[in-house]
């Protein structure tokens, strides 16, 4: 079914190619007549539309997005993202005005362009399709039910999605040499929000299609069917797929496009000084609408002559002023007030423009306001006029030019609108369309809602250039609960291992929840990992005993360190030549029970000759033969789970650092052996300070932060001392191989560190102040997003992973 008839469509359109009416001008009832008259000509010449594609102004839209509006008008468009422009502090945003001034200034009176913001209601329908889990027949049925539902409803808090394009026309004598002149000013736009550090792209010409089928079905949630070959292969045009069943203008005051009632107004600038917050006050706005502003800039030297010959009229009505004056016997020098200011104004002006890298450009703004009903469409647009007033500016509805207005607020690059503004280069910037950044990748991960933008965050860590991520917040913010709903998230969404260090045994119930592996580390516990294990089966073009030797090392000087500081060159050695004798055996017999432990290297020292083995074995009989003999045993736990936690809240004070070691090197083994077999390894290490206290568990952390990428590895640390982990000498290394980092509720002081540290602007700062649980900045590549995560409380997922005293005793 295309969206259009075959039959012309019952719809009225006027032509006003002779006949301009003031939108703000009341009509008279002569006005009336004479519209009437002008309608009533225009039938009889032809000049009506008598379907709803001739309405829509282009000829033809190519595949690689270039538009032909006329026989010598040629457009294109590009698409470009959102930046966190109302988070930002002033200076930040100066100096982004400063260079979407120099993307404006670089268009000059050969180019003209439009910038339009389109807002539209969401597809909840797409968006269920998309977010639901379907049922497994396992186990976890229940769990995918009730995720499904939370994400479905969490989805609908997001009513619309918006979308910003900029689109410049030129004139042309053909489509080749318009192609040419197009694709170097996409190069030079692209480049300038590059600068502004706004992703962006020309779009091609479905894109094109696509935006402007939404813009020709605001209200509908109708699906946009279209590829080149059927356009070929039927006869038909691009406008039979985009248009809407039905175009009526009839009405002065609003028009119908489909069963959408729509109403476009101008903007009618009053106050001499404008404020970057009016467009997104009005973007704010719940509704559909479009936004558009057109811009074209005049020759400098006529301008100049322009501003000249209004500064000569003024000077001169000033003179008659003081000669009425001076008749009336009245001092000379007082002045009507409208004339002191609007000479001040254009002196300014003329500076501006003589010195200040301005130009001046003729500007119409639009604004189409589209509901499902005449009422609501009323209501929205005496919500955006009071929003306009309170920057002293107005919303003129175009009485009797509904349909040129209509058609010129489509991002094609034409304005029938003969409405317009003078405004230097700076006045047009003012009409920053960014707001906020957005992150929403289909196949991600949630995490909550925009705090600006009340959207859903959907984020997948893997398109990052190195996905290794940090968590901070204070006590009681929500740290591991986030970790848990993320990796929660995994596991329903993904075939990725989930691997988590607890200090604090804050995630048995999780695991356990998702069958996982629960291996206890502490001196009463039967679960035991060796830590001289070894994996002689994987081939991953290194020997796995030059890397096992270097754990050890690192290992004795761990355990060594507190009494001697640490290995010298000499015990390095020795330790050197015992590992292959130890893994001799192993070598020979690959099983499980030639695997050697502990007690083994102690043997092996114990037959050295030097002073210095000997004195090792001593110091190691205390974890062979000792109370710390613990680790002294061969791996007796399933540690190929697909989830498995590695609990050391029992190990005590003596056995918590290399209990924590053991583990990194039973982790990196396992991320080894994912990688050959192509899957993703997940990794949450809490209480990350800890590791950062001894040099070998920091050292040990710093490498898997730089070598898990290539690995398909990806580690996250969460901590709460944000002080010792800025201490450590290894932070660096991990923050800098971090671009994901999760920022919650943080303390006076660590919160000016951070902000130093990462640049976060005051504004951005107010979410981590004193905030409540869940609520948080996210760092994700070089985007900084506010969101809030309130996670239902009454589901079964909630139960298993809140680590709160008054959750935990109900």
């Amino acid at each position: 079914m295309f969206p259009f008839r075959t039959k012309p469509p019952a719809r009225t359109a006027v032509g006003w190619e002779h006949l301009v009416i003031r939108p703000d001008t009341k009509l008279t009832a002569a006005d009336k007549r004479r519209v009437e008259k002008a309608i009533r000509r225009a039938k009889k010449e032809g000049k009506i539309a008598k379907t709803a594609q001739q309405t829509i102004p282009y000829e033809e839209v190519y595949p690689d997005g270039i538009c032909r509006i006329t026989n010598r008008l040629y457009s294109k468009s590009v698409l470009c993202d959102d930046i966190n422009y109302a988070e930002a502090s002033d200076d930040e945003k100066a100096v982004l005005f400063e260079l979407y001034c120099k993307l404006v200034n670089y268009f000059g009176p050969s180019v003209g362009f439009e910038l339009s913001v389109i807002c539209y209601p969401a597809d909840l329908v797409e968006y269920r399709k998309m977010l639901a889990l379907n049922p497994q027949g396992d186990q976890f049925d229940e769990i995918r039910k009730e995720y499904s539902d939370m994400l479905v409803r969490q989805v609908s808090k997001s009513r619309y999605e918006r979308r910003i394009c900029l689109t410049y026309t030129i004139e042309a004598d053909g489509i080749r040499q318009a192609r040419s002149r197009l694709e170097q000013i996409d190069n030079d736009v692209v480049g300038h929000f590059r600068a502004l550090t706004v992703a962006a792209h020309p779009m091609d010409g479905y894109e094109r299609l696509t935006i402007l089928h939404r813009c020709l079905h605001l209200e509908e949630n109708r699906k946009f069917r279209f590829n080149w070959d059927s356009l070929n292969h039927t006869g038909l045009s691009s406008k039979d797929y985009i248009a809407p069943s039905s175009f009526f203008f009839k009405d002065g005051r609003y028009f119908r496009s489909g069963a959408s009632f729509g109403a476009v107004s101008f903007l009618q600038i009053r106050a001499t000084k404008l404020y970057d917050t009016l467009l997104n006050s009005i973007l704010n706005m719940e509704g559909s609408q479009i936004i558009s502003i057109h811009a074209k800039a005049l020759d400098q030297n006529a301008a100049l002559k322009a501003v000249k010959r209004k500064l000569s009229d003024l000077d001169k009505a000033k003179i008659d002023e003081q000669k009425r004056a001076v008749r009336s016997g009245f001092d000379m020098d007082i002045l009507p007030p409208d004339l002191v200011t609007f000479g001040k104004e254009a002196q300014k002006l003329l500076e501006d423009l003589q010195n200040h890298d301005e130009k001046m450009f003729m500007v119409t703004i639009l604004v189409v306001h589209a509901a499902s009903s005449r009422q609501k469409l009323e209501n929205l647009i005496y919500s955006a006029n009071g929003i306009t007033n309170t920057q002293n500016c107005d919303l003129i509805r175009l009485d009797y030019q509904q349909e040129q207005g209509f058609v010129s607020a489509l991002p094609i690059g034409i304005n029938q609108v003969e409405i317009q503004r003078g405004l230097t280069t700076s006045g047009t910037a003012i009409f920053l369309p960014f707001r906020a950044c957005e992150v929403f990748q289909p196949k991600g991960v949630y995490y909550g809602l925009n705090a600006t933008t009340n959207r859903m965050i959907l984020a997948d860590r893997k398109t990052l250039k190195c996905p290794n991520g940090v968590v901070l917040g204070t006590p009681g913010s929500g740290k591991s609960f986030s970790c848990k709903r993320e990796a929660a998230d995994v596991y329903l969404h993904t075939t990725d291992d989930l691997l988590f260090l607890d200090p604090e045994n804050e995630y048995t119930s999780l695991c356990q929840q998702l069958s996982g592996q629960v291996i206890r580390l502490a001196p009463d516990s039967h679960d035991y990992i060796n830590p001289l294990d070894v994996d002689l089966t994987t081939n991953t073009g290194e020997n796995p005993l030059l890397m096992k030797a270097d754990f050890i090392m690192s290992f004795c000087e761990l355990i060594l360190s507190a009494a001697q500081g640490g290995l010298k060159p000499i015990e390095k050695s020795v330790i050197d030549r015992c590992i292959p004798k130890i893994y001799r055996q192993l070598i020979k017999d690959p099983r499980p029970e030639n695997m050697p432990i502990l007690g083994d290297l102690y043997e092996c020292l114990r037959a050295q000759q030097e002073e210095q083995a000997q004195e090792l074995a001593t110091a190691l009989e205390l974890y062979v033969f000792g109370s710390l003999n613990y680790l002294n045993h061969r791996t007796n736990v399933n540690v190929d789970n697909r989830v498995a936690c590695y609990d050391i809240s029992g190990l005590g004070q003596n056995l918590k650092k290399p209990g924590m070691l053991t583990v990194q090197n039973n982790i990196w083994q396992r991320t080894i052996v994912n990688r050959y077999a192509g899957k993703t390894t997940r990794i949450y290490l809490d209480e990350f300070h800890l590791l950062l206290k001894e040099p070998q568990t920091a050292a040990y952390t710093a490498e898997i932060y730089k070598r898990f990428r290539k690995w398909n590895g990806i580690p996250t640390s969460l901590t709460q001392n944000v002080k010792d982990l800025l201490e450590s000498p290894e932070i660096e290394n991990i923050l800098e191989n971090s671009d994901f980092i999760l920022m919650l509720n943080q303390a006076a002081s660590d919160r000016n560190i951070l902000a130093q540290r990462l640049g976060i602007s005051p504004q951005e700062l107010g979410h981590i102040t004193n905030s409540d649980a869940g609520e948080a900045l996210l760092f994700f590549g070089d985007k900084i997003i506010p969101f809030v995560d309130k996670f239902p409380t009454d589901t079964k997922l909630y139960q298993v992973m809140t680590t709160k005293p008054a959750d935990l005793a109900a």
